[in-house]
């Protein structure tokens, strides 16, 4: 990237985060991906030249730092103090995101792979039933291989998948990726689209009377879009 040519330390912050895919792959670093295939479901329209080349230059800048994983068969990626430094800077982004531009959203925005990793990794699986819990997602709108999903919450842990895993769902959510987009990112509600019949739920009880409890939204879903506010005072 071409420097800015300012000694001004704002130009020296963009010329260091303002590339492509950067503040994204600094999202999914602070989100708890550590892994290379980690940040390609965070990240699927990343090329993997890419997604080296962005890790690479974050190492160099003294951003993000390699090391071995606790088991000690892999390496993963972690933000140094530098980069830790960066949280309340990236979610200020994404609020302000929220409160702005987020009505954008066009159909090109709509990515199945990123909302299904944003959802296995805000389930509260504390709030899940001690034994295997298996939550199948239904897009009626998507083709193959996109269609079918699941989520296998065991052991505090969540895998993800969209190979039938073998086991029967204890839950089924259909509906369409702009509803359960919509509803991830706190546009609407499961009562509201339910009533609309965008969204249907069926299967087991207890979970379905404990949903609000393990299923959690997109941690912007409670900011309150400003535009209406805006047009509102001009």
């Amino acid at each position: 990237m071409k420097g800015y040519g300012q000694f001004c330390p704002i130009a020296k912050a963009c010329e260091a985060l303002g590339e492509r895919w950067t503040l994204l792959l600094i999202r999914e670093l602070l989100c708890g991906s550590h892994r290379y295939n980690d940040f390609k479901r965070g990240l699927p329209l990343i090329s993997p030249t890419m997604l080296s080349q962005r890790l690479n230059v974050l190492q160099q800048r003294g951003l993000v730092e390699l090391r071995r994983s606790e088991d000690n068969k892999s390496r993963e990626y972690h933000l140094t103090q530098a980069g830790l430094e960066l949280e309340p800077i990236v979610m200020g982004l994404g609020e302000w995101g929220a409160r702005w531009v987020r009505s954008q959203m066009s159909d090109d925005d709509l990515s199945v792979e990123l909302l299904m990793w944003d959802m296995r990794r805000t389930i509260n699986c504390a709030a899940l039933p001690d034994c295997r819990t298996v939550l199948h997602f239904e897009f009626h709108d998507l083709g193959q291989p996109y269609r079918h999903w699941w989520m296998l919450a065991e052991n505090d842990g969540i895998d993800l998948c969209v190979d039938d895993p073998g086991f029967d769902p204890d839950l089924h959510f259909i509906s369409d990726l702009r509803t359960m987009t919509a509803l991830w990112l706190g546009d609407t509600t499961i009562v509201a689209a339910e009533s609309d019949d965008r969204l249907k739920i069926c299967g087991a009880s207890l979970l379905l009377r404990n949903l609000p409890e393990w299923f959690m939204f997109s941690g912007f879903a409670a900011v309150k879009s400003g535009l209406s506010d805006a047009r509102g005072s001009g």
